[in-house]
């Protein structure tokens, strides 16, 4: 792995650019730069949802959904390298089937809405996605491995369950979008 930081305020990005994980430096706005950004934000995210009340197993989930967000931006960070491999996809599939199964079928779309914590999720669902569309973009201008889009593709699946999942936990259901309200 890359460099560690041993102080933070090294003045070295003070002309707008920063370094990569293999030494190199690119310009803060690049898109490699834009995708690690993207994936520490939803990582921060996720931190806010595991500062609410949740059920221990999920908890435990989530952490370690942290932990591979880590390994996602070190994987940018450094080109060529890889971090995220098909278990981690794999995993992410797993716990698709586990939540998906305690769910009712959607008949409707459902809001972004419900508990503090469904809400949050759904959060971390849209900057998910907002992460695999810069992950999707460097994979267009940089060759990058397919596991990293795959998984953010999968956790922003999963967090939607997931907001489903937490709505229930805290005594409610799914936010159902009223196609045939009165608008006025």
């Amino acid at each position: 792995m890359g460099n560690r930081l041993s102080k933070i305020a090294t003045r070295t990005g003070d002309k707008g650019t920063t370094g990569l994980g293999d030494g190199s430096r690119v310009d803060k706005d690049n898109v490699r730069i834009q995708a690690i950004g993207e994936v520490d934000e939803l990582n921060s995210n996720l931190g806010v949802l595991l500062a609410e009340p949740l059920p221990d197993d999920l908890r435990e989930e989530l952490v370690s959904i942290q932990h591979d967000l880590f390994d996602l931006g070190g994987e940018l960070c450094i080109p060529g390298y890889q971090m995220i491999k098909e278990e981690h996809v794999e995993r992410l599939d797993a716990l698709l089937a586990k939540y998906n199964a305690t769910l009712p079928a959607l008949t409707e779309f459902i809001l972004p809405a419900g508990s503090r914590a469904a809400a949050i999720s759904h959060v971390c669902r849209t900057v998910c996605r907002r992460a695999e569309r810069a992950i999707v973009t460097l994979g267009k201008v940089e060759t990058i491995h397919d596991f990293p889009r795959q998984y953010v593709n999968r956790l922003s699946d999963l967090l939607f369950v997931l907001a489903r999942v937490l709505n229930r936990f805290a005594g409610g259901s799914d936010v159902l979008w009223h196609h045939d309200r009165k608008r006025g």
